[in-house]
């Protein structure tokens, strides 16, 4: 088999997978600019006959989106910034700085990783529910506020600073905190915007946590109001694709945008660690 050939066989399966994959996306986005109870015809049209913003006008203006929308960009955001300041925090004193039991910490740290999610959900609702903090921002926002993941990813990237940079700070005065700040934050920035992408994802798209520990409709995250709005408007599949566009546009915008650091971050990430 010629290179040539080679190169075309493997370019097409790799277009007929991307077609695939963004076939459901495609559909998604064309029946939410649908006619009401379009959609439920047979067979299925690919394309609206008559595109309408009918459907996320009802959204915002019945359905309460909007609120539900500030919402998700609240808790995903605090989560965000909490999160990336604790993790490289973390992440640092495990990579550079010299206390006992560093390691021994570490390696616990990374056994928890083995650890289902769901089953640390139950303890943490009533650790949360003792300090008051269950129906409440601040209740959805805790599980992220520092991640394993995080603090590993940040760790093995640090670990690539120079100890003589470092150490030349503390001998021209620079405190701790300086040289956090000042010198190694610059040089952690490729990891952090990929981290920050992984934490904003993930606190977004997370719908069990919000699910349980929020009992106020008005604290409902963009996941939780969907699944709810979908028992009210189960036939109403237009309705539905409309708030699952709003859900997935902003952090798809978001990826696209620092989709070139992210993968920076990865790429250097790998060389270094």
């Amino acid at each position: 088999m010629s290179p040539r050939l080679a190169r075309a066989i493997v370019n097409g399966l790799l277009v007929a997978l991307a077609v695939i994959s963004a076939a459901p996306l495609l559909w998604m986005l064309s029946v939410a600019f649908m006619q009401p109870g379009e959609a439920s015809q047979f067979p299925p049209p690919l394309l609206p006959s008559k595109p309408t913003l009918h459907n996320f006008h009802e959204l915002f203006a019945r359905a309460g989106m909007g609120r539900y929308l500030l919402n998700s960009v609240l808790v995903a955001s605090l989560t965000t910034l909490i999160a990336l300041l604790l993790n490289t925090m973390a992440g640092y004193a495990f990579a550079k700085l010299r206390f006992a039991g560093r390691d021994r910490v570490f390696r616990l740290l990374l056994a928890a990783l083995v650890i289902p999610a769901q089953v640390t959900m139950m303890p943490l609702f009533l650790m949360l529910k003792q300090a008051g903090l269950v129906n409440s921002y601040a209740g959805a926002i805790v599980p992220g506020m520092a991640g394993i993941f995080g603090i590993f990813l940040v760790r093995q990237y640090a670990r690539s600073i120079p100890d003589e940079l470092l150490e030349a700070a503390r001998i021209d005065g620079a405190g701790e905190f300086r040289i956090f700040f000042q010198i190694v934050l610059p040089v952690l920035k490729p990891i952090l915007v990929t981290l920050a992408i992984f934490v904003f994802l993930a606190a977004w798209n997370d719908f069990m946590w919000p699910l349980i520990v929020l009992s106020d409709g008005d604290l409902y995250t963009l996941p939780v109001a969907l699944a709810s709005l979908s028992r009210e408007h189960v036939q109403d599949n237009e309705l539905m694709m409309a708030g699952s566009v709003v859900t997935v546009l902003p952090v798809l915008l978001l990826f696209l945008v620092l989709q070139r650091y992210y993968l920076q971050g990865l790429l250097v990430g790998s060389v270094k660690g």
